[in-house]
């Protein structure tokens, strides 16, 4: 059935001249018939590049918006248009408008989990995968860093030379993880490797391994001479490491770590797009585009 559904989808997306673009959280039956999987930056970078006039997201709504702003000439839907990123939504442009005038002529870094909104008001953009090499290599020495604070206090730690202020806000699936979840997965699997993303606390991160995005933990885990690994990110990463490892083991370091909102897409909702009776159009307007754009390609810029 299953197999059924997935090559109806692939000889769709030929006829309608479309490329499907799949964030690394999604399930592996997507993740199969997807033209590319990867992690926010990547998928970034794909959605400018790829030739089709037609794109689905297969991930939450900052992405389709991205993909967007990247591509306006092409028709971006995203599979599921309630699929919504709460870190995204968290912070609005009149706070950090307000915020600003404390820190006037601080350089604004918005992680690219922001609204369309926020982007337009700040002056560069980056991923987890690309945080790092862009807060170092900016002119500017002051940053205020946005929204994520546990991304941003591993930012300050590894780029000590800037003077980065950090707003509390974060990813709720990521930050619910505590130093005891971290020991608790330690004592179960005590020759295991424990990989996180720095959305995790600092307490957290400072028990790893190896601290990454989530394609950054994917190729440590499959490049590595060790067979067993903890991973601390979404759950999903899990089963996809499983299935190009098998000859290693992967545990979850919760059971918690899970992202309602990326596991509300399902291959249904693709071919339902694809037919035009599902999925939602991302329409914005052309100048919120040109103010928001700006950052992200600052952010292809720097970070590339």
């Amino acid at each position: 059935m299953i197999r059924d559904l997935q090559d109806r989808i692939l000889q769709l997306k030929k006829e309608k001249d479309c490329c499907i673009l799949a964030h690394s959280y999604m399930s592996e039956d997507i993740c199969e018939i997807a033209d590319f999987t990867g992690d926010s930056y990547a998928l970034s970078v794909k959605a400018k590049s790829m030739p089709q006039k037609m794109i689905i997201m297969c991930g939450v709504r900052f992405m389709a918006e991205t993909a967007k702003m990247l591509s306006p000439d092409k028709t971006v839907y995203l599979a599921n248009g309630a699929a919504g990123c709460p870190m995204a939504e968290q912070m609005s442009a009149e706070l950090i408008e307000e915020t600003k005038k404390y820190y006037p002529g601080y350089a604004v870094v918005a992680y690219v989990n922001t609204t369309a909104e926020l982007k337009a008001i700040s002056d560069y953009c980056c991923t987890s995968s690309s945080a790092v090499k862009i807060c170092r290599a900016i002119p500017e020495k002051d940053i205020l860093f946005i929204p994520d604070r546990n991304l941003g206090s591993y930012v300050k730690a590894q780029v000590p030379e800037k003077n980065i202020q950090i707003l509390s806000g974060g990813c709720p699936t990521h930050a619910r993880m505590e130093d005891t979840d971290a020991k608790a997965a330690k004592k179960a699997h005590p020759n295991a490797l424990l990989l996180v993303h720095p959305e995790c606390r600092p307490e957290v991160v400072a028990l790893a391994d190896y601290v990454g995005s989530t394609a950054g933990i994917m190729s440590y885990a499959e490049k590595s001479d060790a067979k067993e690994f903890i991973i601390g990110t979404e759950n999903s990463i899990v089963q996809h490491l499983q299935f190009r490892c098998p000859d290693k083991s992967f545990y979850p370091m919760s059971k918690n770590l899970v992202c309602n909102n990326m596991k509300l897409t399902t291959l249904t909702d693709v071919y339902n797009t694809l037919i035009g009776r599902g999925g939602e159009e991302i329409v914005m307007d052309p100048e919120l585009i040109r103010k928001a754009v700006k950052c992200i390609d600052r952010m292809i810029e720097y970070g590339g």
